[in-house]
């Protein structure tokens, strides 16, 4: 097993570990192992649909030799389990699955060494069947389970652990079923918003009339159902027995609230961030000499604000007891949102217990946290009692963090050949990171309402070397000689940004691959052939010759009204490389009908799960770009409903077929997000194969299709 690990020694001496372990370096914070013939699985990951648990599962009952059905994972909580950070990135396996391998595979040394000394039998001799420790002859010597007691556990782990080859995994590599759908599937109370306590209050929150209204006077008037107000500078709440009359409360409130308000949101976006203030700096210069280039594309890409678009709306419970506040929250960062917590609500990091809970899926930093804050302080002023606070449709759409509207202008230049000689890429947007926990300022959406409130801190973009924000996937992965990348993050922030999946990668692939097919026409070239040759990486041309071969692009047919495209990336140019080609139907609009795929993500753990997050990014980044936009007006976002934020129908979905590239002995890539950009790129160049058009505002709707063909 090839456990890479990088970057300088830790400067306390220690070795390097890999992913989560080496800041959560115990083992019993990772597994413990139960009399009654268990394993208990502590991972600081969590689930949010992505099927996770299920491979993390898989790596531990791999390395331990124990059945899968022995594995018991528990959800991450605070304070009990280790600190992952938060469940983003497509890196869960890369940072909770390497840790438990290694951890697992270090407690089966362990145990077999202690097994070793009090038998008398050579550990190279003891095999481990189903957590028995059997000798040559047959004789059973013992169990994890008859040491479940001795705290052999209880130790920080070293770098000595070695975890099995690639040819002897059985159970890692195999599409298992996951652990948490028969729940799910057969209607089981799982989710966050289905937990209910006794004697618990429901809570909605009355939301000011625009961004950074001011609460000026609430009439006083009875409630539906005895409902009761809470006020906290502009943070205006009810609560009720009865979910119901919290509904009715809270509408009629909201005619009783006099706000003062005024205009904050630009009335065109495009404009506004072309002239916005912000600060420019260079994400990659790479000078070269080259001679005068025969041939010149330069495009501007233009996409808005979009959101999370959750199905199931956000969900927070808080109860207060004494000193103690426990929150149940689907948050992605449990320890993060703890972190904000403690600086909203001015209070140490002892007072918050934080249990994870699953809930509808998200796809970025949503509303989750926002939602647990404003549990907490309705239950600080309601102690004793559970309060849980579910958010609407119109709060999901219209008050959760927003992906960051984005410009993207890029000048790419070739020989008469079609080599690339020159590309500039200028990236124009806001912070791509408004999480919890990594700034002085507190980020959740109630903390900037309070009496005293705090400023709302700008979203910030991480570093290309973590994965990078707006500049993510801007540097094009072309062998080009001279290249320039520059990135221009806003000091205006008129909408509250955040993670949304895939990041900037979407805006940037889309612009590269965009202009990779025009300059690929430009010189009389086949898109494939032209990327080919501009290609280096091995890997990216795997991935694109077998989605090509897939989608049979060198034998298809024109046909009046499709269009056929291709596209391809490595995800943050250092994750996993997917390829896509897509066929569209431009009818009264435009229909993606097929998508092929072909992704190599490294070792893949469990191939049902890997398929499922390859083609459920494929499907959301279809939504994304034929159908998905913010609006608002002057002072609020407008599209609170499906009607006006409307996302791809279950009729609408295109058939997709994936194909994984088998690397098992390359380290794990994510795959939830790999395909997305990919994706948007290969839709874009088929509308320009149906229509000859080229999509340069998103979404690639007839308005926007049509203000290509004026341009």
């Amino acid at each position: 097993m090839n456990l890479a690990f990088h970057g300088p020694p830790p400067a306390d001496g220690k070795p390097k570990l890999p992913g989560s372990l080496q800041v959560n370096r115990r083992l019993d914070q990772w597994l413990r192992m139960l009399p009654e013939g268990a394993v208990l699985l502590t991972p600081g990951k969590v689930e949010l649909g992505q099927g996770i648990l299920t491979a993390l599962a898989q790596i531990a009952a791999e390395e331990l030799d124990v059945a899968l059905p022995r594995i018991r994972v528990q959800a991450a909580a605070t304070p009990t389990s280790p600190d992952e950070a938060v469940t983003s990135g497509s890196l869960s396996v890369q940072e909770s699955g390497m840790a438990i391998r290694h951890a697992c595979a270090e407690a089966r040394a362990i145990f077999v060494g202690v097994i070793a000394q009090r038998s008398g039998v050579s550990r190279d001799d003891i095999f481990v069947n189903d957590g028995d420790f059997v000798a040559p002859d047959g004789r059973v010597l013992g169990s994890y389970w008859s040491l479940a007691e001795s705290g052999l556990l209880a130790v920080e782990a070293t770098a000595d652990g070695t975890p099995k080859r690639a040819d002897q995994r059985r159970i890692a590599g195999t599409s298992t079923p996951r652990l948490d759908l028969p729940d799910k599937i057969f209607g089981q109370p799982r989710f966050i918003q289905d937990l209910r306590l006794p004697g618990m209050l429901h809570a909605r929150v009355v939301r000011p009339a625009a961004r950074g209204a001011k609460l000026i006077s609430v009439r006083e008037g009875a409630l539906p159902g005895g409902a009761r107000l809470h006020r906290d500078g502009n943070f205006l709440a009810v609560l009720a027995t009865q979910e119901h009359h919290a509904e009715a409360a809270a509408l009629r409130v909201a005619t009783r609230a006099e706000w003062a308000a005024q205009d904050t949101l630009p009335e065109n976006v495009e404009t506004w961030l072309a002239e916005a203030p912000g600060e420019t700096t260079t994400v990659l210069d790479r000078a070269a000499e080259t001679p005068e280039p025969a041939h010149r594309v330069a495009a501007r890409f233009f996409r808005p604000f979009v959101t999370h678009a959750s199905i199931g709306t956000c969900c927070a419970v808080a109860l207060w007891e004494g000193e103690v506040a426990k929150i149940w929250s689907h948050s992605q960062g449990i320890y993060n949102l703890r972190a904000d917590l403690v600086k909203a609500m001015r209070l140490p990091a002892e007072a918050f217990h934080i249990q994870h809970v699953e809930a509808a899926g998200c796809y970025g930093h949503n509303g989750a946290d926002d939602v647990a804050l404003e549990a907490a302080l309705l239950a600080r002023a309601n102690p004793g009692v559970p309060v849980r606070v579910l958010w609407t449709r119109a709060e999901e759409l219209g008050w959760g963090p927003a992906s960051p509207a984005m410009l993207v202008d890029v000048a790419a230049e070739a020989d008469a050949e079609g080599r690339l000689l020159r590309w500039t890429q200028h990236v124009t947007s806001n912070g791509h990171s408004g999480r919890p926990g990594r700034g002085a300022l507190p980020t959740l959406l109630a903390a900037s309402m309070l009496a005293e409130p705090f400023a709302v801190p700008n979203a910030i973009n991480p570093p290309l070397a973590g994965g990078g924000g707006a500049q993510r996937n801007a540097v094009p992965a072309y062998a080009i000689p001279a290249l320039h990348v520059r990135m221009t993050h806003l000091a205006e922030m008129p909408l509250r940004t955040s993670a949304l999946r895939g990041l900037g990668a979407l805006a940037n692939v889309w612009a590269i691959e965009s202009v990779m097919n025009e300059m690929a026409a430009a010189v009389g070239q086949d898109p494939l052939a032209y990327r080919l040759r501009q290609m280096e990486d091995a890997r990216a041309r795997d991935v694109l010759t077998r989605a090509a071969e897939m989608a049979n692009w060198s034998g298809r047919v024109k046909r009046e009204g499709f269009g056929m495209g291709l596209a391809v990336a490595r995800y943050k140019g250092s994750g996993a490389w997917c390829a896509a080609v897509a066929e569209i139907e431009a009818a009264e609009r435009v229909f993606c009908r097929r998508l092929w795929l072909a992704a190599d993500v490294g070792e893949v753990i469990n191939p049902d799960g890997t398929l499922n997050q390859i083609e459920g990014g494929a499907i959301q980044a279809t939504s994304l770009c034929l159908l998905e936009a913010v609006r608002h007006d002057a002072r609020n976002v407008t599209s609170t409903g499906w009607e006006d934020y409307p996302i791809l129908r279950f009729s609408e979905v295109p058939r997709v077929e994936v194909a994984l590239v088998a690397r098992p002995e390359a380290p794990p890539l994510g795959a939830g997000e790999c395909s997305m950009g990919p994706v948007i790129g290969a839709i874009a160049n088929a509308i320009g194969d149906a229509l000859g058009v080229r999509p340069r505002h998103w979404p690639f709707t007839p308005e926007n299709i049509a203000r290509a063909m004026e341009d």
